[in-house]
């Protein structure tokens, strides 16, 4: 997807140029998402903020433009709560074709109660992985068009240490916020690990590649006011921190390369260099867990009936499912 030579080593700083790509990041209006679409902005890339609230967009965009002279930063308004208006959101996205998606937005709840989406899916289950999954398919026309596409979802640490219960993947029987999270996440995860084998077994030129930004907080992250503020105190506060975890600008790097790096491939997993935690980015080994077919093969079903989509997704020919 971009010009790197191949036997010159990722620079983080030296992005390699793409300003005949377009490139759509789900979030990238706040946290991780921000980043990833700054950076990727540094290249030429015309960059779709997808994000409900046209406000906090707009301050985005202004926000990169002040970072990167010229970047070409577009809004699209996409709720991942609501499946119904993501078909609509993708038909006004009015482009010929996508070169990649960055599965990043989520909720992450702290406390109880348990919250619903209008549809009645658990939130961050039905936002963080139904949302994506059913936009995986609007986009998937968009996708098929570009000579080869990328999607990459944004899994979490979160989710090394759970497992997901195919009969009670919305946590109706027993809810815990952070337990739900990180399997929501989870979930996320062996989705994007299974897209990436149903892709190459259809030859399809789409690949799928999952990256995670370690311990990213925010209290490590440079400041880009009014997208994100800071105080003195508690970025001193925080540099003890720096020794184990890094800022949220940094936890983009994994993401970006996974976009960017021709190297790179389907069905890899991408984090920071240091135990999966900070540094520059590197590829990892798959957790069973993540890629186990049987898991995959059930939550993939499940997903299906609860989003209304067909099992190829638009990805695949209709016969390959």
């Amino acid at each position: 997807m971009s010009s790197t030579p191949p036997n010159r080593p990722w620079d983080v700083r030296r992005l390699p140029a793409a300003a005949d790509r377009t490139f759509l990041v789900t979030g990238g209006n706040a946290g991780i998402g921000y980043f990833v679409a700054e950076q990727l902005a540094a290249t030429g890339a015309v960059v779709v903020l997808g994000s409900r609230d046209p406000r906090k967009a707009e301050a985005a965009a202004e926000s990169i433009g002040t970072r990167v002279p010229g970047a070409r930063v577009r809004h699209l308004r996409l709720d991942l709560a609501d499946l119904a208006s993501l078909r609509p959101a993708v038909e006004r996205l009015d482009v010929e074709r996508l070169d990649a998606v960055v599965h990043n937005a989520g909720v992450a709840l702290d406390d109880p109660p348990r919250r619903e989406t209008g549809a009645g899916h658990e939130l961050m289950f039905g936002t963080n992985h139904l949302g994506h999954f059913a936009l995986t398919r609007w986009l998937a026309p968009l996708l098929s068009a570009a000579p080869a596409a990328r999607i990459v979802t944004v899994g979490s640490f979160a989710a090394r240490s759970e497992r997901l219960d195919p009969d009670d993947l919305e946590s109706a029987r027993d809810y815990r916020p952070k337990r739900a999270y990180g399997r929501s996440k989870l979930a996320q995860m062996v989705f994007g690990f299974a897209l990436d084998r149903r892709l190459r077994a259809a030859g399809s030129s789409v690949s799928s590649v999952v990256a995670h930004p370690g311990g990213a907080l925010d209290s490590l992250t440079p400041a880009r006011p009014p997208v994100h503020t800071t105080t003195a105190g508690r970025r001193l506060r925080g540099l003890p921190a720096a020794l184990l975890v890094q800022g949220k600008e940094a936890g983009a790097w994994p993401v970006v390369r996974a976009v960017l790096d021709p190297r790179v491939e389907g069905g890899q997993l991408w984090g920071p260099r240091f135990f999966g935690l900070r540094g520059a980015p590197r590829p990892e080994p798959v957790p069973a867990h993540m890629s186990d077919a049987g898991t995959a093969a059930r939550l993939w079903a499940a997903s299906c009936d609860l989003t209304g989509v067909e099992p190829h997704l638009g990805l695949l020919p209709a016969g390959r499912t």
